[in-house]
């Protein structure tokens, strides 16, 4: 069984080729001429000369007129041409080999094509082609650059022209992908951290933040401490300690923090009493005093707990007050004035008495104002700003008479303590 184009040949027992051209009626239209070949046939113009190499061993060399086809058969290289005498006629771009066929001309390996020095030779056969070499294209003559920026696939962001060729380009921040044409995002955080202390990636950038406490410099890089006793004056109520990436307050001797910021004052009257036991421990704002717990002189006696009573028995206490009670008290630093600080009362009331109230001492500098509120009642008013620490001792003295001419006294011995502070 022969492929097709072949057909059984039973004298030489093999497989022959068909000749279509014989048996095929009309086989090529439009005024082709009809050539075979092996396996099948070829239609050509007309004036085509076609050199057909025959392979068959019994094939004399021998030329058809018919359309104009030239069968050769080549020769045995081992065995030496029937006729080496005949010389043959080939094509052009053709020429006879040692063993007397035409075979093709390499003309650019042997030099004779007039190609550019800027173009490629590409042999043909019987014929070659001069050709631009990649990236370029032909004008003219001429082989000029192709721009590939012009044309698909363009770039992602930016296409760089290059003589015969061209590249992408990506913006800061990005990067090209394996097909060298996409853009992606850099995380610049995971390569490299450029931050200081936080960083955050953004398409084709990054920014960077800083922990609190801390503040972005001027390069946007680096954080510098931010130094919060500076912003304000009242952030912290006594003093602001600045440290890395946060503050602190402090508060003087005799008070603690409260609350992070504010100052109050240690009673120290509890916590360290260092007063001896014929003392009382006084607390005020920022310390604290020991005071006698019998404070009477002579020739007041004790009867209670910081009264004195000057007995009417002796002939000096006629023109004494009746009675000396003592009582502390303890204001801040600068308070505000007019302020009421203190109330005295008449611990018994008589009939038919009248009670008046002065300032009897310790008022030089006219810091007090002692205002009458009730027939049994008056308030010292502090009319200056005082500042501490600071003590004022002032007396303060109810005089008592009636319709009798009776007339008696009594004194209040008011010890103020001014504390260091405003707090």
């Amino acid at each position: 069984q022969c492929t097709d184009g072949y057909e059984w040949d039973p004298v030489r027992q093999r497989c022959k080729d068909i000749d279509e051209c014989e048996i095929v009626p009309d086989a090529c239209k439009g005024g082709m001429k009809c050539v075979n070949h092996y396996g099948g046939y070829l239609c050509l113009p007309r004036t085509a000369q076609i050199i057909v190499n025959e392979r068959e061993e019994a094939a004399a060399e021998s030329t058809s007129g018919r359309n104009n086809v030239i069968r050769r058969t080549p020769a045995d290289p081992h065995r030496a041409p029937p006729n080496p005498t005949h010389q043959i006629q080939c094509a052009a771009g053709y020429e006879q080999s040692d063993h007397n066929v035409c075979q093709d001309i390499d003309e650019c390996a042997t030099g004779t094509h007039n190609c550019r020095a800027d173009q490629v030779c590409v042999n043909l056969r019987g014929s070659f082609s001069c050709q631009c070499p990649p990236g370029y294209q032909k004008r003219g003559d001429q082989c000029v650059d192709i721009d590939e920026c012009t044309l698909p696939p363009y770039c992602h962001h930016r296409c760089v022209n290059t003589p015969g060729s061209y590249y992408c380009q990506c913006n800061a921040g990005f990067q090209l992908a394996s097909n060298n044409h996409t853009c992606v995002d850099i995380n610049e955080c995971d390569a490299n951290n450029p931050c200081a202390q936080q960083c955050y990636n953004i398409l084709g950038s990054f920014i960077c933040q800083c922990n609190p406490g801390f503040e972005l410099s001027s390069d946007r890089i680096n954080c510098e401490d931010t130094d919060e006793c500076r912003t304000s004056s009242y952030i912290c109520q006594y003093q602001c300690i600045n440290e890395p990436g946060k503050f602190s307050c402090v508060c003087p001797e005799g008070y603690q923090v409260v609350g992070g910021r504010t100052c109050q004052d240690i009673n120290e009257c509890e916590t360290t009493n260092e007063c001896r036991e014929d003392e009382i421990c006084w607390n005020y704002h920022g310390g604290f005093r020991c005071y006698p717990r019998n404070p009477c002189q002579e020739p007041y006696v004790l009867t209670s707990e910081n009264r004195c009573v000057c007995p009417v028995s002796n002939a000096i206490c006629r023109e004494l007050p009746y009675s000396v009670v003592y009582k502390y008290m303890s204001i801040r630093s600068d308070r505000t004035v007019p302020s009421d600080i203190f109330q005295i009362q008449a611990t018994t009331i008589y009939p038919n008495t009248i009670n008046t109230f002065r300032i009897k001492s310790g008022n030089e500098n006219g810091e007090f104002y002692l205002r009458q509120t009730s027939a049994v009642s008056a308030m010292l008013v502090l009319v200056k700003s005082l500042s501490g620490p600071r003590e004022h001792i002032v007396d303060l003295e109810m005089l008592t008479v009636n319709s009798l001419n009776y007339r008696t006294s009594s004194v209040l011995r008011l010890t103020i303590i001014v504390g260091p502070y405003a707090f």
